[in-house]
């Protein structure tokens, strides 16, 4: 290869200012955990920018800043479970069921205009806007059977 076929062609009169060669494989490089912690560290540094500190390494800022936030990321720990474990309990025993209490303990009305009556240990709540014949004759029944 001659340097004539190296020179840069352009149409224009001004000629080219600045050009790169790169040498070597092109391949990735491959930076070992202490090398990464190393330079993140000197990014780290008072008066250090990030920018100058991935130039002297050949890096890319970006490159630099990535390693940076990986490092202030807590170490990996424990996966958490995806799943709750199961837990499994005998089941209890059935209880002979009690008789019912000959008079039932008194409830405090769920609203106001409830009216609670209790007539031969029968309860009953007359709610707010009930038809006063139709109370009066379910009044009449209990009584009635008493």
């Amino acid at each position: 290869m001659t340097i004539s076929e190296l020179t840069l062609k352009t149409n224009d009169e001004e000629p080219v200012r600045r050009f790169e060669v790169f040498t070597g494989s092109g391949r990735r490089r491959e930076w070992s955990e202490e090398e990464k912690a190393r330079i993140v560290a000197e990014s780290y540094e008072p008066g250090a920018s990030v920018s100058g500190v991935a130039r002297r390494h050949a890096l890319s800022p970006q490159q630099l800043f990535t390693w940076r936030r990986a490092a202030r990321r807590p170490a990996a720990e424990e996966p958490t479970p995806l799943f709750v474990p199961a837990v499994l309990s005998t089941p209890m025993p059935v209880q002979a069921e009690q008789p019912p209490d000959p008079k039932p303990a008194r409830k405090s009305p769920r609203s106001p205009g409830i009216i609670e009556l209790e007539i031969e240990g029968v309860p009953l709540r007359v709610g707010r806007g009930a038809d006063a014949k139709t109370v009066a004759a379910v009044i009449r029944a209990l009584k009635a059977t008493s």
